[in-house]
Parts: C-alpha cells; sequence; structure tokens
C-alpha cells in the first residue's frame, strides 16, 4: 500500500517573486490535490470548476470570492465548494493554499 506524505505543505509551494506557483501533491481517479504559491497581488480570477473542491489556506492572506460573498482568508481558513460554484482568489500577501478537487463530485 503507499501514501503520500508532506512534512511541511507551505515547504511544497515555494512563493515566486511573481505570478503563480502550483505543483500537483496527489492525483487518481476520485481525487487531485494541488498545492499553489502566489506572490502578493496575484489572482485568479473568478472562474467555476465541474467539481466539487476544497481550498485549505496555509499561509498568508486572501480575498477570496465565493459567488456573491467576499471573504478574507487567513493561515488555517478552509472552504468548501460544490460544482459549479464561481470563486476567485487575490492574494493580498505571499499565499500558500491547498487545492483538493473531488473528481466524483460532478455538478
Amino acid at each position: 500500500m503507499s501514501y503520500t506524505f508532506c512534512q511541511n505543505l507551505e515547504a511544497e509551494a515555494p512563493v515566486p517573486d511573481n505570478g503563480i506557483l502550483s505543483r500537483t501533491l496527489y492525483n487518481d481517479d476520485h481525487v487531485k490535490i494541488v498545492i499553489f504559491g502566489f506572490a502578493p497581488g496575484q489572482e485568479l480570477s473568478a472562474h467555476t470548476a465541474p467539481m466539487a473542491a476544497s481550498l485549505y489556506f496555509v499561509s498568508g492572506e486572501a480575498r477570496l470570492t465565493l459567488g456573491e460573498d467576499t471573504r478574507e482568508a487567513g493561515a488555517g481558513a478552509f472552504v468548501h465548494m460544490p460544482p459549479q460554484l464561481q470563486h476567485g482568489i487575490l492574494a493580498r500577501t505571499p499565499v500558500v493554499m491547498m487545492l483538493t478537487m473531488y473528481k466524483q463530485a460532478r455538478g
């Protein structure tokens, strides 16, 4: 039996000087987990996804758009999103964030 172990999620996604870095930590038929490093001011503009997903903020501060709502997120923040929810992220500081996509939960 194999497994994936990350000692330190923050170390898995060094924040670039400019731009957004992403790295897949795990991927199978059911779930895909991606770690992101955002430079301050970087943004993933509002978009939708066909599957349910969750975000976990490892470090930094960001503004989230979740449907019609705007939320501030910092280290330790978590959100679960149903399929087709419009969402976006603006990094206010250097941000490390983990995205989990649930491939079986499609809308």
